[in-house]
C-alpha cells in the first residue's frame, strides 16, 4: 500500500511539474504513472553506478554534478517512456529540480510519517 501511495504521489508530482515546466509534456495520467514507475528504477539502479563512476567530479563540483546526472536520467527516461517529451537538456534541467522539490513537499504529508524528534 505504501508504494502504491509513493507512485501515485510521484504521478502527481510529474503530472504537476510538467504543467508548469515549458518543453516538458505529459501526454496523459498513464504515461506520467510509467514515468514515475521508470524514474524509481532509474534512480534505484543506475543512479549510484553514475555517482560512484563520476565521483571524483562529483567531489570536485561540491555535489552539483549529481544535478547533471539527474538530468541525464530524466532525458533517458524521455527517450523510453512513450508520451513523455523534453525539448532540451535545460527543460530536463529545470524539470529535474522542480521534481525533486514538488516530491519532497508532497511526501512530507503523506500519513503514517513519523515526526522527527
Amino acid at each position: 500500500m505504501k508504494l502504491l501511495a509513493h507512485l501515485l504521489v510521484s504521478t502527481l508530482a510529474v503530472l504537476i511539474v510538467a504543467y508548469v515546466i515549458p518543453g516538458v509534456a505529459v501526454a496523459s495520467f498513464w504515461s506520467a504513472f510509467v514515468l514515475a514507475v521508470v524514474l524509481g528504477i532509474l534512480n534505484t539502479v543506475l543512479r549510484p553506478i553514475l555517482i560512484f563512476l563520476t565521483l571524483p567530479l562529483t567531489i570536485l563540483t561540491l555535489g552539483l554534478f549529481t544535478l547533471v546526472i539527474n538530468t541525464l536520467l530524466i532525458l533517458l527516461a524521455s527517450w523510453l517512456v512513450p508520451g513523455f517529451i523534453v525539448t532540451s537538456f535545460l527543460q530536463a534541467f529545470l524539470f529535474s529540480i522542480a521534481l525533486s522539490l514538488v516530491s519532497s513537499f508532497m511526501f512530507a504529508f503523506l500519513p503514517g510519517k513519523s515526526a522527527p524528534q
